[in-house]
């Protein structure tokens, strides 16, 4: 629920707050609104070794929103901004899906293996040899963009043709129900299953190495056996 606050209850919170309670400018409510998330999303960046191509996408894009909206002075570009972040990265993630690559899989992999080294070695051997694993791999990333472009739709469709104030809170509603959808759809058809394949997969390679150490002790015990030194018999004089 964390993301869920920071990312829209903060945000949501703080417009009706500047613009209601302090009464600032629309635009300025949303601009100010927006703070939280775009450090949220520079935070993320900063403490990985390594940079999230989505998290990056997502903060190129609000930050270039925000600039654009904050130049026009136009509200409704503002609202509209949101769901060009949600356009850009459903784009980016249905077309990593068709390079082969799908972005999603940054977050999924981790869901599925949930930090266990052998589960991880799973994942690994699926992905490369298992073309049903890679199949709902690929699915469950275009399922999640497909969601997204269509949550841009609405909300674009909204920031013009609904007030700005009924908007603002719309908007988030909209975002909520696009994720809670994706995750259920994505999560039941593709990491469920996902995550079934790789909990099999570890448990049959722990087997097979029982029973290889098993087998290496009786040959082990068999050879020991074997190659002992007969007691000579001991005869009375």
């Amino acid at each position: 629920m964390l993301p869920l606050v920071l990312d829209v209850g903060i945000p949501l919170a703080s417009y009706y707050i500047l613009s209601d309670g302090f009464g600032l400018s629309e635009v300025a409510a949303l601009g100010w609104s927006s703070v939280v998330p775009a450090l949220r999303t520079v935070w993320a960046l900063v403490r990985r070794t390594g940079v999230n191509g989505l998290a990056l996408l997502i903060l190129v894009v609000n930050v270039v929103g925000l600039a654009m909206s904050t130049m026009t002075g136009d509200p409704r570009l503002m609202l509209a901004k949101d769901s060009g972040v949600s356009s850009v990265v459903g784009i980016a993630v249905i077309v990593s899906v068709f390079m082969g690559k799908p972005l999603m899989t940054a977050g999924l992999k981790p869901f599925v293996t949930k930090g266990i080294a052998a589960r991880g070695a799973a994942w690994d051997r699926l992905a490369a040899g298992s073309a049903p694993f890679r199949r709902a791999e690929r699915r469950f990333s275009l399922i999640w963009g497909t969601v997204l472009l269509v949550e841009c739709v609405a909300r674009v469709i909204g920031a013009y043709t609904i007030p700005v104030h009924t908007m603002v809170w719309l908007g988030s509603v909209l975002m909520v129900v696009a994720i809670a959808l994706a995750m259920v759809v994505a999560g039941g058809s593709c990491a469920e299953p996902m995550e079934k394949m790789v909990r099999a997969e570890a448990e049959a390679e722990a087997d097979a190495e029982t029973e290889a150490e098993r087998d290496a002790g009786e040959r082990a015990g068999a050879a020991g056996a074997g190659g002992a030194a007969p007691v000579p018999a001991v005869t009375g004089s």
